[in-house]
């Protein structure tokens, strides 16, 4: 009994596949969005990072769909390869981004037993993923000549927008897919929809 509820909790190779295909999409669109972000450089005070949170939706989005362990953080990295593998402006360390940006979400949503799919958590995974983002920027030396008052603004720009679009953003996508029925072909049937036929 034990062992068949912890195959139904861990990955099959459906979660997989779909995993994989949402992390497909997402890393092209993670392609696309380096000129968007490239646009928003102009408007000053680290504006373009209101957009940062794009480039870690694939995790809290995967996860919202799946809900399982391991989804975050396989949709991430996934996704990242794709963006790599088409010519993505940062070339290989795209990949180590991938990598602490979808463990950042795995974190938050494994602290919660993977239980907890509502917008509190998710924006809490997204701002832990742009929190990792922060450090492989300042190993790469992104960030670090910046003074204490615009690294302020530059951190602070990064979570707002991490919230709103790997947060809200992904959530309320998710939510809307919900109702149209899509993810009850993904999801199994719960004991709670049983009970409702009666």
């Amino acid at each position: 009994m034990v062992q068949q509820t912890a195959s139904k909790k861990g990955l099959k190779l459906t979660d997989i596949l779909i995993t994989i295909v949402i992390a497909a999409v997402f890393g092209v669109i993670y392609r696309i969005w380096g000129p968007i972000y490239d646009l928003l450089k102009p408007f000053g005070l680290h504006a373009e990072q209101l957009s940062y949170g794009m480039w870690f939706m694939a995790a809290t989005f995967a996860f919202l769909v799946i809900r399982k362990p391991w989804v975050a953080l396989l949709a991430e990295v996934a996704a990242a390869t794709i963006e790599a593998l088409y010519g993505g402006s940062w070339g290989a360390s795209t990949l180590v981004y991938g990598v602490l940006q979808g463990l950042g979400a795995e974190l938050i949503f494994a602290l919660f037993l993977y239980r907890k799919t509502n917008v509190g958590v998710t924006m809490l995974a997204a701002l832990a993923s742009a929190i990792l983002s922060l450090f492989v920027d300042i190993y790469y030396g992104y960030i670090d000549q910046l003074s204490f008052w615009n690294y302020t603004l530059f951190i602070a720009m990064r979570l707002l927008g991490s919230a709103v679009i790997a947060g809200v953003f992904a959530y309320y996508l998710t939510s809307a897919l919900a109702r149209t029925g899509v993810l009850n072909l993904i999801r199994p049937v719960s004991k709670k929809d049983y009970d409702i036929l009666g």
